[in-house]
């Protein structure tokens, strides 16, 4: 501002404004008329109008992370002397109502718009630089006393400061939300191991009867998928901590000042509590999008390792009394509205549906990050929005089967002891001592005549009772602990 104008203070003016009708707000085409009670502005209006597409707005977590981006910037801008510090305060204060999800009412942006993400970048800039002006004292629509452009998006671009929301909100979604889910899930799953250690089981390959394993060694098994699975979204994490911010257009940083990258990404980094670091290649960061084509791809492989884990637990569930019947998963609710005393898993369907989704959001993901034209990936928006709403769904529906179905789940032991009894499988343990072929004859025999194995064994002559007793024991032939080693 000129020296004859007295500086702007920021008043404490709730967010909102009571206005009816329209107001008039203006870019470099023209003006535009948006609705009186919204802080967005013009370039906002023209999205609305022109792609209005679908039900599927830009999830908001885009706009919160948004919100540490404009604040980080107007931070460091400040302290070079770019930026007045009275804007910067206002800009501040708009900013961390953003990320709060307070201004969440006036980012209505559909997903399916410029795949630069250029339209919501500018709606988060006229927001702010909106609602700015108004904690100033400034008109609405004027742009003054702060500019959406000039003053909240200064030194950034729409095709640098995209992806580095897109890379804050992943990860806050995979740090506060995902991960944490998935290590009780595994933790839970883990306990229950330990519970059934010694309760031995009939295992099962290609669908047929199998040799012996512990209850607590398949469950394990499971155990380990998730943790390895943890383990690939912690290492995909890693590649999300670095920011293109600073790269603006195209790569080259141009319009961005000395050190404003390393700077801005220092600040988010403090801001979020997170190791935010500036990309090494900025080329890399805004040409392609792979950090997330790969973050994305481990989100598919615990959706692959949770679609196994449900579907075995309501195969084992099935019946009561025509399916397996080994788990007894809990009743959360009818099952049926015409078959009265039906429960189904419906736990587990939901974590297969979920899972399903996931890998069709993954080929989209895969298909958008091969995308990218010279100098930019121009489909972020699909990107963003699949990865979000995968990790979300994933979040949600392990705590759910976790909490109304993993947790609660019990052994039907009658059901898992006949089934030792009865199965001929157990004869492999006599392989070592008749051979392969008097065995196999032996198990034969036993389910063409309806016998026990020990029946049909004792009659093959091949092995007396002591023996058979001895050596055909589940117990003894499902190794050692829960892992089986």
């Amino acid at each position: 501002m000129s020296g004859d104008q007295p500086t702007p203070k920021m008043t404490n003016l709730p967010i909102g404004i009571e206005a009816d009708g329209s107001r008039q707000e203006f870019d470099s085409m023209g003006t535009v008329d948006v609705p009186a009670h919204r802080y967005w502005g013009a370039q906002t209006q023209r999205s609305l109008l022109h792609f209005s597409i679908g039900t599927d707005l830009m999830p908001k977590e885009v706009y919160h992370a948004y919100g540490y981006v404009k604040k980080a910037a107007a931070l460091v801008n400040a302290a070079a002397g770019r930026l007045p510090e009275w804007k910067e305060q206002a800009i501040v204060r708009a900013a961390e109502e953003a990320i709060a999800g307070k201004l969440d009412d006036h980012f209505p942006l559909y997903v399916w718009q410029t795949g630069s993400g250029t339209q919501s970048n500018m709606n988060v800039n006229e927001v702010l630089a909106n609602r700015a002006s108004q904690l100033l004292g400034g008109t609405l629509g004027t742009q003054k006393p702060v500019a959406p452009n000039d003053d909240v998006n200064m030194g950034q671009s729409s095709n640098d400061s995209f992806p580095t929301a897109m890379h804050i909100a992943a990860v806050k979604e995979f740090d506060e939300h995902l991960l944490p889910q998935a290590r009780e899930l595994a933790a839970t799953i883990e306990a229950k191991a330990a519970e059934w250690a010694e309760i031995v089981k009939i295992g099962r390959t290609h669908l047929e009867d199998a040799v012996p394993l512990t209850v607590g060694q398949e469950w394990s098994g499971y155990a380990a998928q998730l943790r390895a699975c943890v383990g690939e979204v912690e290492h995909s994490r890693l590649g999300l901590l670095a920011l293109a911010l600073g790269g603006t257009a195209v790569g080259t940083g141009l319009n961005a000042p000395t050190g404003f990258s390393r700077d801005v990404a220092s600040k988010i980094a403090e801001l979020t509590g997170t190791p935010f670091a500036t990309a090494g290649n900025k080329f890399m960061a805004q040409g392609s999008l792979d950090p997330m084509v790969r973050a994305h791809g481990a989100l598919r492989g615990l959706a692959v390792a949770l679609m196994k884990i449900a579907n075995d637990m309501r195969w084992l569930a099935s019946g009561p009394r025509t399916g397996f019947a080994e788990l007894q998963l809990p009743q959360n609710e009818p099952g049926s509205s015409i078959m009265p005393g039906k429960v189904n898993p419906t736990q587990c369907e939901a974590i297969v549906m979920i899972a399903i989704q996931v890998l069709g959001n993954d080929a989209a993901v895969a298909f958008a990050g091969s995308q990218g034209n010279f100098e930019l990936n121009a489909m972020r928006p699909l990107i963003i929005n699949n990865f979000l709403h995968s990790a979300r769904i994933l979040a949600d529906g392990m705590e759910k089967f976790r909490t109304f179905s993993v947790s609660g789940t019990q052994l039907n032991q009658e059901k898992i002891r006949r089934y030792v009894d009865e199965s001929l499988m157990l004869v492999t343990a006599l392989s070592p001592v008749i051979g392969y072929q008097n065995a196999a004859h032996i198990a034969e025999s036993a389910l063409a005549n309806g016998q026990t194995l020990k029946d049909a064994a004792l009659a093959s002559g091949h092995v007396d009772e002591k023996t058979f007793d001895s050596v055909v024991d589940p117990l003894s032939m499902v190794g050692h602990g829960v892992s089986g080693a």
